[in-house]
């Protein structure tokens, strides 16, 4: 029974440290793009929504994805989807394109805006710590619970 009580929490930190892997991996790919200097037209192909949620009590959410194309300096043709564009940009419009030589198919079409993304990337790195703290917390609590009973729960 107690090893539900560290299993939980460590499974809750795991997950929390993944995703602030990945978050930080994808500010770090948009802010290479921005800064590379290589900028290219590119074309909106389509445009999708996707849900996620279960409806009813719970809460919706609506994701909004742009499909773009447009050809590197070298003429190479590379297509890359992005969410959460701006709900303006529609099938056929024309954006910019922020890229890296070495890797074009990791495009942005986010307007540059460094502040913005730290920011964003710093609240969601603030509310990780906290989870982290919380769930070590637990884990020490529950371990001086069991300790002082001497193994089971009072």
């Amino acid at each position: 029974m107690e090893l539900f009580f560290y299993l939980v929490p460590i499974l809750m930190i795991a997950g929390v440290l993944f995703g602030a892997g990945r978050l930080l991996l994808r500010a770090q790919r948009i802010r290479s793009a921005w800064n590379s200097g290589l900028t290219a037209p590119a074309r909106c192909l389509r445009t999708y929504t996707t849900t996620s949620g279960g409806g009813g009590d719970t809460s919706v959410s609506t994701t909004l994805h742009h499909v773009y194309e447009f050809a590197t300096r070298e003429g190479r043709t590379v297509r890359f989807e992005e969410t959460n564009g701006p709900g303006t940009i529609l099938e056929g419009d024309t954006v910019t394109a922020y890229y890296v030589a070495e890797r074009p198919e990791q495009a942005t079409a986010h307007a540059p805006g460094a502040g913005k993304l730290w920011a964003g990337t710093g609240c969601f790195l603030v509310i990780a710590c906290v989870i982290v703290v919380f769930c070590v917390g637990f884990m020490v609590a529950v371990h001086g619970m069991f300790a002082e009973s001497g193994g089971l729960l009072p």
